[in-house]
């Protein structure tokens, strides 16, 4: 369904916050200060950024979100993309990065793919049944023994666990048998994109999160989540980096509350909210922070 727009930012606000329970513990807030972008970059040696609703919507870059990368690398940052895209291979990332005018290297983009891949890796060896378009190149998961879930009911049954990381292509009939079969035999799922939507070029679409979440009210089970919020993907990102970075000087920037700013504060980052684009476009911001509890240190439009 990630494709397919069916909710808006309102309803997807409300469907963070009936889940909130299920994300990181936070305590404290930034002070949410209105600003420009360029002029809250100073204090800090790391700028992260989050892709959809940051760098590009969809498959169209932000205007102007590439001139201010170079510009951040021109005053001596470093800059990184942390991003919840798991559907795709490491390559096809890249290829995409360089058609929308961005320059970044391969070690610069991180994404919740790498983190699953990482953990998957200690986990024992599994059949896996993947949420994935059967047209979308396996990339990196090529090496592991999976087999794409799509309409055939007997494949639910037949794998050890699950991964959760492409919903292009995922119907209410593969919900239902997945929700069908974890009940009759619960098994590990691991969810490759936490989020809930994503912002695309007619709205926002339905992303991984949205049903495993799903799972979790039908099933009981609970899966694990690697990306954003949650630690791991951040903990990847610092790894590249040969001289530890502290985190206080590090500005997290994205465009969702519960993903980008949550994750980020959680781990000591500064944190950066844009609002042009993304989740939260068209919502009282300073409403959704006062009912999320979950504030940045500053309030940009874009980059």
């Amino acid at each position: 369904m990630t494709g397919a727009c069916a909710i808006d930012p309102a309803q997807a606000f409300d469907a963070y916050l009936r889940v909130r329970d299920r994300l990181p513990k936070l305590t404290g807030g930034g002070l949410a200060l209105q600003a420009s972008f360029m002029d809250i970059v100073g204090p800090y040696d790391l700028i992260l950024f989050d892709a959809y609703g940051v760098l590009n919507v969809g498959e169209t870059a932000i205007p102007g979100a590439a001139a201010t990368v170079s510009a951040l690398r021109s005053a001596g940052k470093s800059v990184s993309v942390v991003s919840n895209s798991a559907a795709y291979p490491k390559a096809h990332m890249m290829a995409r990065y360089k058609k929308l005018g961005f320059d970044f290297a391969e070690t610069e983009v991180v994404t919740s793919r790498d983190a699953l891949l990482k953990h998957i890796a200690i986990e024992p060896e599994r059949h896996w049944g993947v949420m994935l378009n059967p047209k979308t190149d396996l990339g990196e998961l090529a090496a592991l023994h999976a087999t794409i879930l799509t309409d055939a009911p007997e494949a639910y049954d037949l794998v050890d666990g699950f991964l959760l990381i492409g919903a292009d292509g995922w119907t209410e009939q593969r919900q239902n048998l997945l929700e069908a079969t974890l009940m009759r035999v619960p098994r590990p799922v691991f969810v490759g994109n936490p989020d809930l939507v994503a912002p695309r070029e007619n709205g926002l679409s339905l992303e991984p999160g949205w049903f495993a979440h799903r799972l979790v009210e039908a099933t009981g089970i609970s899966p694990v989540f690697l990306g954003k919020p949650f630690p791991e993907i951040f903990d990847l990102t610092m790894e590249r980096y040969a001289t530890p970075i502290s985190p206080n000087r590090v500005l997290m920037v994205g465009d969702t509350l519960h993903t980008d700013i949550l994750g980020g504060r959680r781990v000591g980052f500064a944190t950066a909210l844009i609002t042009g684009y993304g989740s939260l476009l068209g919502l009282d911001v300073d409403d959704a922070i006062e009912i999320s509890q979950i504030a940045p240190d500053y309030i940009v439009e874009h980059i």
